[in-house]
């Protein structure tokens, strides 16, 4: 098995990855939905997994097992075939040797690997689906909120429970585990790539690829940095380097937005200082 650092830290890879891939969907239909109550979607989901988890444990984190074997997969077809950059119908079918590499290689690292692949590009459609859907700086407070309430959870040992009850509910057959993220010895829950795939769907719409990837850059390193807390805590919320991550680009954009908005300004003040021209009959 692999080593634990190795293991997070690829996952924390895979997390960067998950911000690169959404792009725009461009379908008319969306915008017809648009609302700024789909913000609350991010926070909720944790909010509720916990208390939903902790009232039911095993039924909960079964139901939740049996529902993402069916939508991972569905949620990755859309990605590959829509809502990835470079996407194609075709590239859909590569769902199918995923699935059956994770299923029959359940516990090894190739089937994990595959897991995670299909668990991320669920995250990007979602991702992609919610950024359109939402207005963006609505959405920005959703991915906040999200992470200030997974860490708040965190801290509170709320989460452990229900995380643990997850992690080790089965599908029958054999079926893969499509629930959360494991990796080697590590293991990232399924919000944690979530809330990567809406920053990702959010630059997507808002910023452009560019930025996006930058984006992508700063949410791997910030996972690297964080992954050294596992030196000291044996649990961490994964999702604020993400939160971390739109700060820090939102507090970027607004330094480099400050000078324009100088600009002008001094340009008035100029104006109304440069003393009116004498005219002939003034003289």
């Amino acid at each position: 098995m692999l080593p634990f650092w190795i293991s997070i830290a690829l996952l924390s890879l895979v997390q960067g990855a998950v911000v690169a891939l959404p792009r725009p969907p461009r379908l008319a239909a969306l915008a017809r939905l648009r609302a700024r109550r789909w913000a609350l979607l991010p926070p909720l989901s944790v909010i509720a997994f916990v208390f939903g988890a902790r009232a039911a444990e095993s039924a909960s984190a079964q139901a939740l097992t049996y529902l993402a074997l069916v939508a991972v997969p569905l949620l990755a077809a859309l990605a590959l075939g829509w809502l990835v950059h470079g996407a194609r119908p075709g590239a859909a079918l590569a769902v199918a040797p995923l699935f059956v590499l994770a299923w029959v290689d359940r516990g090894g690292l190739a089937g994990e690997g595959a897991a995670v692949i299909l668990t991320g590009l669920s995250c990007v459609a979602l991702g992609a689906l919610l950024a359109a859907v939402t207005p963006p700086r609505w959405l920005a407070a959703g991915i906040v909120a999200m992470a200030a309430a997974d860490t708040a959870l965190v801290v509170s040992d709320l989460l452990q429970r229900p995380n643990d009850a997850l992690n080790a509910a089965h599908p029958a057959a054999g079926l893969p585990r499509l629930q959360s993220e494991v990796f080697g010895s590590a293991v990232m829950g399924y919000g944690d790539l979530f809330i990567a795939g809406v920053l990702g769907g959010l630059l997507a719409v808002t910023a452009g690829g560019s930025l996006q990837r930058r984006g992508a850059i700063l949410t791997a390193l910030l996972a690297l940095g964080f992954d050294l807390l596992f030196l000291f805590v044996e649990e961490l919320p994964a999702t604020v380097p993400v939160a971390l991550t739109l700060i820090l680009l939102l507090i970027r954009r607004r330094r480099a937005a400050a000078p324009r908005r100088r600009a002008p300004a001094a340009r008035s003040r100029r104006r109304k200082r440069t003393p009116a021209a004498r005219t002939p009959a003034a003289r």
